[in-house]
């Protein structure tokens, strides 16, 4: 049966740099974990190792048959200070490029996510209408450098995350410093010593997941077009777009402006710059459900994931439909996945999900690629190492690697291009 998936579909999994190179020290979140009173569980320290065993890792994701990996490339450490370029890790990355292009695997490189140099809060961070053209200066610095190894770049990952999370804590009464979960928050002066350890204020200490106001969320998005400019100036051929955070978004009655109001939040107010893209960057992991007071929580007896969320796979479906829907250029998941020590219910998250996006295309619609979120279990920003995305497991205590059933029924899929339905 034809899997109905187009030749040169992008079959592949997801890394973030922070999660899984380990000793990100010049970044704003190594300063945010080793802060007294952090409300992170655990600091990231060596985290996976790959910025060691990169050659393995990407070995042992094209030995089961994926044909792309998206991956980050870090600010702090390509420009750990303002202005200054450190060649070596210029040359790092280049290694990781020609590792991915000598296992046949297309590089979808994402310039920022989540974290910033530390450097950068001085500034004001993310606050600061000038980050725009910093980040612009890094972005044409890593394609001027690395851009013919480089056919699709992202720009930033996620930038309606800073807006989802205000609006969370917002709904229990709490501003939230970052992206944290609300239970573990239980320092607040942690901020304090994070500003000083960038070497700044806490009223200049404004990392990327903070963006949240409206002056902010102009500077991300300024920085965006800025960036994307500056990397066609130097290779048109580049693919340039970003990445949003999607739940799919419904309305129970009663709720139906509600659930208009935070799909705009989402979605619909970035349109103005994505619109420009060669393609967006989609990331759906369940749903959300609003009715006349707010977000309804999950049905009783709801299945849920390690991270709290409804299992809820077809949501990737009906999300792209309503992206679709207001948006003409090619669609591309660049995250899916789900936080689970059952890999049964992942391979089954992995199909069904894939099973509503076939649909997708049938209907007409254009989608280029599907990767799985994560590559490897790994440091899960304020979590820790207690959540397992993975389709490989990885024992932190020798970093050994092992590839779950998950992994191989992905892989199988890359390799048929599809999965057909009995």
């Amino acid at each position: 049966m034809a899997s109905g998936y187009p030749e040169g579909f992008l079959w592949g999994a997801a890394t973030a740099a922070h999660q899984v190179e380990g000793n990100n020290v010049n970044s704003d979140t190594w300063a945010e974990e080793n802060a007294e009173g952090s409300p992170y569980a655990e600091r990231s320290g060596d985290a996976i190792d790959h910025y060691r065993l990169y050659r393995e890792d990407i070995a042992l994701l094209a030995r089961l048959s994926l044909k792309a990996y998206r991956f980050s490339i870090e600010w702090a450490r390509i420009e750990p200070e303002a202005g200054h370029y450190s060649r070596s890790a210029i040359e790092h990355y280049r290694d990781v490029l020609l590792a991915c292009r000598e296992h046949g695997l297309t590089p979808v490189v994402t310039l920022h996510h989540f974290t910033s140099p530390r450097w950068l809060m001085r500034f004001g961070g993310w606050s600061d209408p000038a980050t725009a053209d910093r980040f612009a200066a890094y972005c044409e610095t890593v394609v001027r450098e690395l851009g013919d190894l480089i056919p699709y770049a992202l720009t930033m990952n996620e930038v309606d995350l800073p807006v989802m999370l205000r609006d969370l804590f917002a709904s229990i009464g709490q501003t939230p410093p970052v992206g944290i979960a609300a239970e573990s928050w239980t320092a607040p002066e942690w901020r304090e010593e994070a500003a000083r350890l960038c070497g700044t204020t806490a009223d200049k200490y404004r990392p990327f997941l903070t963006a949240s106001d409206e002056a902010s969320i102009a500077v991300v998005k300024d920085a965006h077009v800025k960036a994307r400019a500056a990397m066609k100036r130097i290779r048109p051929d580049i693919q340039v777009g970003l990445t949003l955070a999607l739940p799919d978004v419904q309305a129970l009655p009663g709720g139906e402006e509600r659930a208009e109001n935070v799909w705009n939040g989402y979605f619909r107010q970035y349109l103005d710059v994505i619109s420009g893209d060669d393609f967006l960057g989609l990331q759906n992991y369940t749903r959300e459900v609003y009715g006349p007071d707010g977000a309804a929580l999950p049905e009783a007896g709801a299945e849920l994931t390690q991270m709290g969320y409804e299992y809820d796979p077809e949501a990737l479906g009906r999300v792209v439909r309503q992206v679709a829907r207001d948006l003409s250029i090619p669609i591309v998941v660049t995250e899916h996945g789900v936080a689970t020590d059952d890999d049964a219910r992942r391979v089954e998250f992995i199909r069904r999900g894939l099973e509503g996006l076939q649909d997708c295309l049938a209907e007409g619609i254009d989608v280029r690629g599907y990767f799985y979120w994560s590559a490897f279990d790994n440091f899960e920003w304020n979590f820790g190492y207690s959540k397992t995305f993975g389709i490989v497991a990885v024992d932190r205590s020798t970093q050994e690697r092992t590839a779950k059933e998950s992994g191989r029924y992905l892989g199988e899929i890359a390799r048929n291009n599809g999965l057909g339905r009995p």
